[in-house]
């Protein structure tokens, strides 16, 4: 906690109250979700800082995420974060720790990606969301049509955070957006479900964020470096 500012512990300490409030009002049961939400947002203070040990954490919240989503029958999230979101965080985590800033380990070099990556990162995610479509349906998935666009955001925002550009947060962002709907309308059956859509609002405001720290780093890299790094 250490390298983060005081404006960023400010902002960590506010996302672990209104958190654990929700979860005092609506829920008061299932500590598991509480656990996942306090880990989640923890995980992702350290990501804006460009810290490794925020993808640790993200392992340890896709396996408590898709015990939560199973649940729920949402396969599509339990699907996403078990088998692409948490192994991504886990390849994520490596790929950081092997390109630190000046030797620093905790904090990764920015790094922009092509015209021709981008292009790639857009037909990888149209090619796994139409698989997913069908794998979903099979699995006779609620909401399906919110629970495929997760997947698509899910798949864009962990291919960034591995090739270490700042727009995955912005991916990350519009992930949120869709789990917090989903969870609005999982909370119509059960009110105890409200603590996770809550959850998914201090997401929403850790990852908008963790854009503008990550564009802030991206500069400072770049003129200590005197280009962006690779």
């Amino acid at each position: 906690m250490n390298q983060l500012t005081r404006n960023e512990k400010r902002l960590w300490a506010g996302s672990v109250l209104l958190t654990v409030l929700a979860f005092g009002i609506f829920d008061r049961e299932n500590w598991l979700t509480l656990a996942a939400s306090l880990i989640g947002v923890t995980s992702l203070i350290f990501n804006a800082k460009g810290n490794p040990f925020g993808q640790l954490l993200m392992v340890l919240f896709s396996v408590l995420y898709g015990i939560i989503s199973y649940s729920f029958r949402y396969y599509g999230e339990m699907l996403t974060y078990l088998g692409m979101t948490g192994p991504m965080a886990l390849f994520s985590l490596i790929a950081w720790l092997r390109h630190p800033f000046k030797g620093q380990r905790s904090e990764v070099a920015v790094n922009t990606l092509t015209r021709t990556e981008a292009l790639l990162s857009v037909l990888l995610t149209g090619a796994v969301t139409y698989v997913f479509f069908f794998i979903l349906r099979a699995f006779g998935t609620q909401n399906l049509a919110l629970s495929t666009l997760s997947v698509a955001t899910s798949f864009l925002a962990v291919y960034l955070t591995f090739r270490r550009s700042a727009q995955y947060a912005l991916a990350y962002a519009a992930n949120d957006v869709v789990l917090i709907a989903l969870w609005v309308i999982a909370a119509r059956t059960d009110a105890s479900y409200i603590s996770v859509a809550v959850c998914f609002v201090m997401f929403l405001v850790n990852d908008l964020y963790g854009y503008v720290s990550w564009q802030q780093m991206r500069r400072r890299q770049a003129a200590s470096s005197g280009s962006c790094a690779q």
